[in-house]
């Protein structure tokens, strides 16, 4: 049994046991589904979906456990966060379309196309991860165990260097205070649940089977979603493309929205035919 409900600005979807909040934006034709990161929730999108919006319509989401959606107990899955994603994508009616995700949506996204390719046009990779060293497989380890542990403060606090450069902290007092006040709103049980799924979820031995087209994008000084692992991604997906994005940490969405949105138009509305022509000539 499936129901959908409408509030002021956003949309409920009720399906595979878990209540879905969704936005649908954009007067555009063709079909862009965004995923966002742990922690994090629709609204990190809305930069990026404002400058989209005369090509695209655009379909953001909060994940299970996130935003306004179920605040669903226990322990989570990859494939919990990619059937929810399917079966809203579904029903609100895009059977094939372009998919962006960034950092645990990247996961995400990176998980839909190796299982349903034929559902994706294109495939957009923000400051999300694959290929881990031992030493970055340890490192997230450490600030999950944190988090189990309840020290959720702290784990914050260093995010937020890792997230945002000093310059725009600066800059932007106010936003940072409200990203503060979200993530104190975040369940810390939901929350440390999607952790888990980015800290120990890692698809570096399966990438060079995605075969949709796909733009990699990282921000230079991203420490957890590094340079290093987009070059990896770019060298296994065929025919992908890099973009290494100078004097940015992870938060793209935030600190650079224009530049990422920029960078997808250009993309994702380019040619397919010389992007699969591409692909083919590297997959040769």
């Amino acid at each position: 049994m499936t129901s959908t409900t409408q509030t002021a600005a956003d949309l409920t979807f009720t399906g595979r046991g878990v209540v879905l909040n969704y936005r649908l934006q954009g007067d555009g034709s063709r079909a862009l589904v965004c995923i966002h990161g742990v922690g994090s929730s629709l609204e990190a999108w809305e930069g990026v979906a404002a400058k989209l919006g005369d090509t695209f319509r655009i379909l953001t989401l909060d994940l299970r456990g996130h935003g306004r959606s179920s605040l669903i107990k226990g322990r989570y899955e990859i494939d919990d966060f990619v059937g929810d994603v399917l079966a809203l994508a579904e029903h609100v009616g895009f059977g094939q379309f372009d998919l962006a995700g960034f950092s645990l949506g990247g996961l995400i996204a990176q998980r839909i196309a190796l299982t349903h390719g034929p559902r994706l046009r294109k495939l957009v990779l923000l400051a999300t991860v694959a290929g881990r060293t031992p030493e970055e497989r340890e490192r997230v380890a450490a600030r999950l165990a944190a988090l189990q542990a309840g020290d959720r403060g702290s784990h914050y606090d260093a995010s937020l260097s890792r997230w945002l450069t000093e310059g725009f902290q600066e800059r932007n007092p106010e936003l940072v205070a409200r990203l503060r006040q979200r993530n104190a709103e975040n369940d810390p049980d939901c929350y440390a649940s999607a952790y888990r799924v980015l800290a120990q979820t890692d698809f570096g031995g399966f990438i060079d089977q995605i075969s949709v087209p796909t733009l990699i994008a990282t921000g230079e000084e991203d420490q957890g979603s590094n340079p290093r692992m987009a070059r990896f991604m770019h060298q296994c997906i065929p025919g992908s493309q890099l973009e290494i994005l100078p004097g940015l940490r992870h938060s793209i969405l935030i600190e650079a929205p224009d530049l990422v949105a920029t960078l997808m138009r250009r993309f994702l509305a380019g040619d397919d035919e010389e992007m699969r022509g591409e692909m083919r000539e590297e997959a040769g």
